[in-house]
């Protein structure tokens, strides 16, 4: 497409939208203001009826009106599990909101994620005995292993998942023998039943240690009441039965 009909595009669907604004109350203006405002953040229904200032009948019937033509969206909110969350339709809400690649519709895509624990798991066991997160990123796409899209820092979350799993451990280059391809002190992983040189030895240290926050990918999204906090999540209360 063009320039010219890219503008040209852009021109009617401005217009489209503002026919669907054009009949749109004083209080249907406010509240569609006050979502678009917060972009790809979006806004809780509750907090958006204080920033209103609106009464509960008027405030729902602004919302009903705006979803129904299409100007706002409900969106997931991974760090709530009660109460709406809203966003303008021309946005995509953030990882904050969705909880990013292994969230899929708010919920966290379990499958998709022992797929890729399953691959990493055979790739440090048959192919590359040990390894950095680039390395096992590296290999992904060089083989072709994925045909969507994947980053070197989702690698490195399933790796650390995998350490919280007890299935591979992390350790640090010694920089000899299997390790003389992986720069001195560097983090790399291995098999948990794999022998060999580096400082597999810290997989053992005391609890405390091994507390999982440390190294939980998640850690970012975890709030005592939200849908992933110390009370439900499995590794915390692994750790706790140490």
């Amino acid at each position: 497409m063009s320039r010219v009909q890219d503008t040209m595009a852009l021109k009617r669907k401005r217009g489209d939208q503002s026919l669907l604004t054009q009949s749109l109350g004083d209080a249907d203006h406010n509240v569609l203001n006050i979502i678009k405002g917060k972009e790809g953040r979006g806004i809780s229904s509750g907090e958006l009826k204080k920033v209103s200032n609106l009464p509960t009948t008027q405030f729902n019937k602004s919302i009903k009106t705006l979803v129904a033509r299409q100007l706002i969206k409900e969106v997931p909110n991974i760090k709530t599990s009660w109460g709406k969350h809203y966003m303008g339709a021309e946005f995509e809400p953030s990882a904050e909101l969705t909880g990013g690649y292994w969230y899929a519709d708010g919920k966290l895509d379990q499958e998709l994620i022992n797929s890729f624990k399953k691959i990493c798991f055979q790739i440090l066991q048959q192919k590359l005995k040990v390894a950095t997160a680039e390395g096992v990123h590296s290999f992904f796409i060089k083989r072709k292993l994925y045909n969507g899209e994947i980053s070197r820092d989702q690698i490195a979350e399933i790796l650390r998942s995998m350490v919280l799993d007890n299935q591979i451990v992390e350790v640090k280059s010694t920089g000899l023998e299997e390790y003389h391809s992986i720069p001195v002190g560097e983090v790399c992983y291995r098999c948990a039943t794999g022998g060999g040189l580096g400082e597999t030895s810290k997989t053992k240290t005391g609890a405390m240690v091994s507390i999982p926050c440390g190294v939980c990918p998640n850690i970012r999204l975890c709030t005592p009441d939200g849908v992933i906090s110390p009370t439900n999540c499995v590794y915390y209360t692994k750790w706790l039965d140490f």
